[in-house]
C-alpha cells in the first residue's frame, strides 16, 4: 500500500500520443478518451483538483486532414498541430460538459517557465481556474514552438506544470507498465521495478532515450526526467500503462500499480535550473 499517495489532493495527469490513438490507424482512440473524462470527472467529484496534460494534437490534425503521415517539415507539423488542437479541445469541452464539467486550455512553451513573468502569469492562471472548478487542460503550443522555445515532449511539461502548481502526484499514463532494468521488449530478463524511493545515476542508465510508438516523443530517459523535478518540487509520481485508464482509481487508492517515484523535495528548488 503507497499510503503517501492517498491524501493527494491537486493531481496532475499525463497522457501521451500512444495511448490515445489507434495502434495501427494512428488515429485519436475515442472510446479511450471518453473513459479518461470519465475517470477524470469522478475525481473531481471526489474533491480532487485534477490538470490534464494532453498530447494529440498533430495526430488529430493528421486524422482530420485525412494525411497518411506527420510531414517531417516543421512549418506544416505546426499546421497540424493548430488544426488538430483545435479539434481535440472541441472534444475534450464536448466529453466533459456530457459530466457538467468545464475546461480551459493552456497552451505553453519552455519560455513561458524560463521568464519569472510569464511563469507567475502561468501560476496565477491555473490557480484562478482551479479555485473556479474549471479542468485545466495544457499541451505544449505547437504551432509557435520552435527548437528553442519547445519542451519536445509532455514528460517534461507535465513535470514543469508540477511544479508550477505544488501539485500531489503526478500520474504520466504511457505504453509500458512502468521502469524496467531494461527494455523488456528487447530484453525478456528485464525486471519490473515497483517502487523508487530516490533516482540515482543507475536507474537513469535504464531509460531509453524514444519512445516505442511513431506518434510519441517522450522515451523512458523523459520520464525519469519528469520523475526528478516532479520529485524535487515535492510531488510523487506514478508511471503507469495508459491501456486501461480505470486504474487510475487504484493508485489513487494506494495500490501498487506502475512504478511508484517517491517525492525528494528541494528546500532550494528553482525550476531554471532543470530547465
Amino acid at each position: 500500500m503507497r499510503k503517501e499517495i492517498i491524501d493527494s489532493k491537486r493531481i496532475v495527469i499525463k497522457i501521451g500520443s500512444s495511448s490515445l490513438t489507434h495502434k495501427d490507424s494512428g488515429d485519436i482512440n475515442y472510446r479511450k478518451l471518453e473513459q479518461l473524462v470519465r475517470v477524470l470527472s469522478d475525481l473531481m467529484s471526489m474533491g480532487k483538483e485534477v490538470i490534464l496534460v494532453t498530447s494529440g494534437a498533430q495526430a488529430v490534425g493528421r486524422q482530420v486532414l485525412r494525411l497518411n503521415t506527420i510531414p517531417e517539415a516543421l512549418k506544416k507539423k505546426q499546421a497540424l498541430a493548430a488544426v488538430g488542437q483545435a479539434k481535440l479541445m472541441m472534444t475534450y469541452e464536448r466529453l466533459f460538459s456530457e459530466y457538467n464539467h468545464t475546461v480551459a486550455q493552456v497552451l505553453m512553451t519552455k519560455e513561458t517557465m524560463q521568464k519569472e513573468t510569464t511563469r507567475n502569469n502561468a501560476a496565477n492562471t491555473f490557480d484562478a481556474l482551479i479555485q473556479l472548478g474549471v479542468i485545466p487542460i495544457v499541451n505544449e503550443n505547437d504551432t509557435v514552438a520552435t527548437h528553442e522555445i519547445e519542451f519536445g515532449d509532455n514528460d517534461h511539461l507535465s513535470a514543469f506544470v508540477v511544479s508550477l502548481i505544488d501539485a500531489d502526484l503526478l500520474i504520466i499514463l504511457s505504453d509500458i507498465d512502468g521502469l524496467y532494468t531494461d527494455d523488456p521488449s528487447l530484453n525478456k530478463d528485464a525486471k519490473f521495478i515497483s517502487y523508487v524511493d530516490k533516482l540515482t545515476d543507475e536507474y537513469f542508465k535504464m531509460g531509453k532515450e524514444t519512445s516505442s510508438s511513431d506518434l510519441g516523443t517522450g522515451g523512458m530517459r523523459a520520464k525519469l526526467d519528469a520523475a526528478k523535478i516532479a520529485g524535487a518540487s515535492g510531488a510523487h509520481m506514478v508511471l503507469m500503462n495508459g491501456k486501461d485508464v480505470t486504474k487510475i482509481y487504484d493508485v489513487i487508492e494506494g495500490k501498487e500499480i506502475g512504478t511508484f517515484f517517491k517525492a525528494n523535495e528541494e528546500e532550494d528548488f528553482d525550476i531554471k535550473e532543470h530547465m
